[in-house]
């Protein structure tokens, strides 16, 4: 069983702090993060950004193997998430994520297409690690 870690240090209050995040691969090292990235506009990235990226990644990979699978040759797959991160009573939360995903696959027509980027969206890992409403946005190219 794979077990992955990220790492965060938080340094400061919520407002004028600011965070440095890494990964164990050291592909994420000492990355920046702060309030204004994350609630306002900022250049730096922010947990819903870094989620998004994994999800997308995760999904790319899942639909690119499961339509291997039957027999499909897929050229690309590329996928962006759009993380919709809004103040509710409660706090802040995560309340969507629309999947936004085109293919180059060849042989294949587009409710082939979708029909395996649904289920993929119901299989992908991180997909199922997450327990918001999900949206997903198919087009073959």
């Amino acid at each position: 069983m794979a077990v992955r870690k990220g790492s965060a240090e938080w340094n400061g209050d919520l407002k004028g702090g600011k965070g440095m995040l890494s990964s164990e691969s050291g592909a994420l090292s000492n990355i920046a993060y702060n309030f204004v990235s994350r609630f306002e506009e900022g250049n730096q990235t922010n947990p819903e950004e870094l989620l998004g990226a994994a999800h997308a990644a995760c999904f790319s990979m899942a639909l690119a193997n499961n339509l291997s699978k039957e027999g499909f040759k897929v050229n690309s797959i590329k996928t962006v998430d759009h993380v919709h991160l809004e103040k509710q009573e409660a706090g802040f939360t995560i309340t969507k994520i629309v999947i936004n995903t085109e293919g180059k696959v060849e042989g294949i027509d587009e409710a082939t297409f979708k029909k395996h980027a649904e289920n993929t969206k119901a299989s992908c890992p991180v997909s199922r690690a997450l327990k918001v409403e999900m949206n997903l946005n198919v087009k073959l190219v």
